[in-house]
């Protein structure tokens, strides 16, 4: 079957949101008047707000974590978030793909708000016809193969006509949960660059390489 819907993960995949993320957690820790237990790099950014702070803290008690959560989310939703840096060729891909009458989606650990206003800022709102986020009203995702079950099943889309894309393990194996091809975001942070996955539909370099595997598969 023709392919006609692409679902993208978010940081690490179309957007380098290390520096603005890790100002914010830095933010977080200095108010709070404690340290961080693991260094602050782009190692730390892919799962859930709570579940990063956890393991930040090495497991601190409920109220330390809402405090540090609390932080963080004054300091990146109401500027930390315009630090975002876009991945070299990934608005023209995205350009491309929405070009060529492609259904794009967008599913996230990241919370709905900051994913929302990161997309207004950067004007691609447009091109995306849904958004999926960790933090849904009303949802609950056990895990972003969870999340992307519910937004195939939401969207009524097709599996057979839809793909994956990534930068992470973890979003190879939410592919996998759903019986999505998965496209290996080998341009981002999550470390396909140094290790290319082998058995994925592509393993993209850049993303250029995505809208010319897009094209042959219309």
């Amino acid at each position: 079957m023709t392919m006609t819907t692409l679902l993208f993960d978010l940081d690490g995949t179309l957007i380098d949101s290390a520096p603005s993320i890790l100002s914010g957690f830095r933010a977080a820790f200095e108010e709070a008047g404690i340290g961080p237990v693991l260094p602050l790099t782009s190692a730390i950014i892919g799962p859930p707000l709570m579940q990063t702070l956890a393991n930040l803290t090495g497991g601190a008690d409920e109220a330390t974590l809402s405090a540090l959560a609390a932080g963080f989310k004054r300091h990146y939703d109401s500027e930390g978030y315009k630090e975002t840096v876009v991945f070299p060729g990934v608005a023209d891909m995205l350009a491309s793909l929405a070009g060529l009458g492609l259904d794009l989606h967008i599913a996230t650990n990241k919370r709905l708000l900051p994913t929302e206003r990161i997309l207004e800022f950067l004007g691609w709102r447009p091109w995306f016809n849904t958004v999926y986020a960790a933090d849904m009203p009303g949802r609950g995702f056990k895990g972003k193969g969870a999340m992307v079950a519910a937004q195939m099943a939401d969207l009524n889309l097709a599996r057979e006509a839809a793909c994956y894309i990534g930068d992470r393990q973890e979003d190879r194996q939410a592919a996998e949960e759903n019986g999505l091809p998965f496209i290996a975001a080998c341009w981002g942070y999550g470390g396909f660059a140094d290790a290319r996955p082998e058995g994925v539909a592509l393993a993209a370099a850049a993303p250029a390489e995505l809208v010319a595997w897009a094209k042959a598969k219309m």
